[in-house]
C-alpha cells in the first residue's frame, strides 16, 4: 500500500503544502491516541467556557485545538491560522504561504459516549500584501481551496484528503504510524435511498424542507416511489463519511429556531472542506441555491444552510427551494 506522501507526490503537489498537510495529520495522530485513551487519559466531559459559536466546551475540544495551533504555528510555511474554537485569526509566520482552517474536534456531543468524531480542516492560499491576522486573508471563495480533509476518529484512524485530483481514502497503521491508501478514488454514487437530518428540527424548518423531506418519508407510495432510509451520527464527519463510502444526502438546512443563528454548519470549517471532498468525489454540495464551492466568506464565523452528496439526490432536492 502507498504512503500518503508518495501519493501526493505523484500528484505533483507542492513540497511545502505536503509538508503542512503532514503536520496537520501528527497533531491528528495524537488526538486519535488521546481519543483512544478515553476516561483513562482523563480527556471525557466538559469545561466551563463557551467557545465563540456560544457552545460549551469538551476537554477533548481544548486539547485538540491546542494540539493543532502548536503544531501548525511551528511551521514556516503557514502564515495564519483559523479554528472553530478561536474568536480570531491567529497569525502565523510572516513568510508563510499557506492559511489553514480547521473544526479541531467536530461531533462533540459523541465524545462522552464513544460515538463518531473527527477532526476537519481546509488549506488556503496565502493572499500576497495583507497581514497574516487580517481577516481578508480568509475571505475567499471554496474554489480556492489547495486541500481539504478530515480524520475521522472511529474504530479504526481514517484519512479522507482531496488536493483537488479526486478524494482518496487513508488509513491509520497503528504498526508504524503511518497513513497508508486504502481506497486511490473514492466515489459517490449518483443516485441513493439514505438521507441524514436532524428530525429533532422539524418543527423549524422552512416549507421546502419539510416538503422534501415529507416525499422521502413517503416512501413507495409517493411521488419518489422508493423506499428512503435515515441515518444520523450527529457528527458532520460521521455522517459525510457515510455518504463518501456508500451515497446518501446530508442535509443542515436553515430554520426559523433563532433568528440570530439560521443556520448551523460554518461556511469556512466545515462547509468548505466537505464540499470540496464531496465534488472530487463525484457529489454535489449546495446550500440550497449556490454550489457551496463558489460562496466567497464574509465573516470568520459565517454559517450556511448545507445540502451535499449523490449527486442527482441533491440537484432533486435543491429544485424544492427553486
Amino acid at each position: 500500500m502507498q504512503r500518503l506522501i508518495y501519493t501526493l507526490k505523484q500528484d505533483q503537489v507542492d513540497l511545502d503544502l505536503i509538508m503542512v498537510i503532514r503536520t496537520v495529520l501528527a497533531s491528528c495522530k495524537e488526538i486519535a491516541f488521546r481519543v483512544g485513551q478515553g476516561a483513562l487519559g482523563d480527556v471525557l466531559g466538559s469545561t466551563l467556557d463557551e467557545n465563540i459559536q456560544g457552545e460549551t466546551q469538551k476537554k477533548l475540544d481544548v486539547i485538540a485545538n491546542q494540539l493543532i495551533k502548536n503544531m501548525l504555528l511551528t511551521e514556516s510555511n503557514v502564515a495564519a491560522i483559523a479554528s472553530e474554537e478561536e474568536d480570531d485569526i491567529v497569525a502565523g509566520n510572516a513568510n508563510g504561504k499557506y492559511i489553514i482552517a480547521f473544526d479541531p474536534l467536530d461531533g462533540s456531543s459523541n465524545i462522552d459516549i464513544n460515538g463518531q468524531i473527527g477532526t476537519i480542516f481546509t488549506i488556503f492560499p496565502a493572499v500576497e500584501g495583507l497581514a497574516q491576522d487580517d481577516p481578508r486573508q480568509f475571505q475567499q471563495k471554496g474554489r480556492n481551496q489547495l486541500a481539504a480533509g478530515y480524520v475521522l476518529y472511529g474504530p479504526s484512524t481514517m484519512l479522507m484528503l482531496t488536493t483537488g485530483k479526486g478524494t482518496r481514502c487513508f488509513t491509520l497503521d497503528k504498526t508504524h504510524g503511518g497513513f497508508l491508501l486504502t481506497d486511490e478514488q473514492v466515489s459517490v454514487p449518483a443516485e441513493t435511498q439514505e438521507f441524514s437530518i436532524n428530525m429533532a428540527n422539524a418543527r423549524f424548518w422552512y416549507e421546502p424542507t419539510s416538503r422534501y423531506i415529507d416525499d422521502l418519508l413517503l416512501g413507495e407510495t409517493g411521488v419518489r416511489k422508493k423506499r428512503f432510509n435515515m441515518r444520523w451520527n450527529a457528527a458532520m464527519v460521521g455522517d459525510i463519511h457515510r455518504v463518501l463510502s456508500r451515497g446518501g444526502i446530508f442535509m443542515y438546512p436553515s430554520d426559523n429556531r433563532d433568528p440570530n443563528k439560521p443556520a448551523k454548519l460554518r461556511l469556512l470549517y466545515e462547509a468548505y472542506p466537505m464540499a470540496m471532498l464531496v465534488e472530487n468525489a463525484g457529489g454535489r454540495a449546495s446550500n440550497g441555491t449556490a454550489d457551496i464551492l463558489d460562496l466567497e466568506l464574509e465573516t470568520l464565523h459565517q454559517r450556511v444552510p448545507v445540502i451535499m452528496g449523490s449527486s442527482k439526490e441533491v440537484e432533486i432536492s435543491t429544485s424544492y427551494y427553486t
